[in-house]
């Protein structure tokens, strides 16, 4: 099943509560990326936003922890609204120890890799995650163009995670190209400024449902 997650890193920071309005009616999750200056060279959204927009908004919050010490941090963001919490597998931290935490909370657990991380560091966490995140670009910056590299990992990643698991892919994604993605087996589709730097973010978001739907058919 194709789900699209917008991600608000590309929205107006200003007015947070009208570019969900948007897309509230029309995407599955909201993708928020929290970035804490040091695992990626950037700052962006913590856990007084996610709570805020917990209350704001009706949708999944797709909350993806790039920061070095997510065990500090998981049950902090499961509090205040996170649904999904995903961390990386580059991290310092034990992936399997946070994915533990995550599923112990009561939330799904995802594992994320960066484009040049090679599929098979994952490959322990099969059957314990809910979500497999593929960067297409590296982490930190929206509005990059995507990893070829890390478009070709997304059949690899989809063998080692089997059918049932969502692979989620994040990072230069457009109508243009999404179905490139899906055909290789990504069903969860984030982009930002394929939404919400366009003149019509809802349009945006059924455009981008309806070729990612025919990427998964080929």
């Amino acid at each position: 099943m194709i789900k699209i997650s917008p991600s608000l890193l590309a929205a107006n920071i200003t007015r947070l509560g009208e570019e969900i309005g948007k897309i509230e009616h029309c995407a599955d999750m909201l993708h928020i990326d929290v970035m804490d200056g040091h695992f990626v060279p950037n700052l962006s959204f913590g856990v007084p936003v996610v709570a805020g927009i917990k209350k704001a908004a009706g949708l999944i919050l797709d909350v993806h922890l790039m920061i070095d010490n997510p065990l500090r941090y998981i049950e902090k963001f499961s509090v205040a609204g996170a649904d999904v919490i995903t961390v990386h597998i580059e991290a310092p931290d034990d992936a399997e120890e946070c994915i533990r935490l995550i599923r112990s909370l009561g939330k799904k657990a995802g594992i994320a890799l960066n484009p040049d991380t090679p599929p098979q560091k994952i490959a322990h966490l099969a059957g314990k995650i809910d979500m497999a995140l593929q960067m297409t670009v590296f982490p930190g910056f929206g509005g990059q163009s995507m990893e070829r590299q890390a478009v070709d990992n997304i059949r690899v990643i989809r063998e080692i995670i089997g059918a049932d698991t969502d692979l989620q892919v994040d990072g230069g994604i457009y109508a243009e190209n999404c179905a490139e993605l899906t055909s290789r087996g990504a069903n969860v589709i984030v982009s930002g400024t394929g939404i919400f730097g366009q003149p019509n973010p809802a349009a945006a978001v059924r455009v981008l449902r309806e070729r990612a739907e025919e990427g998964a058919a080929l």
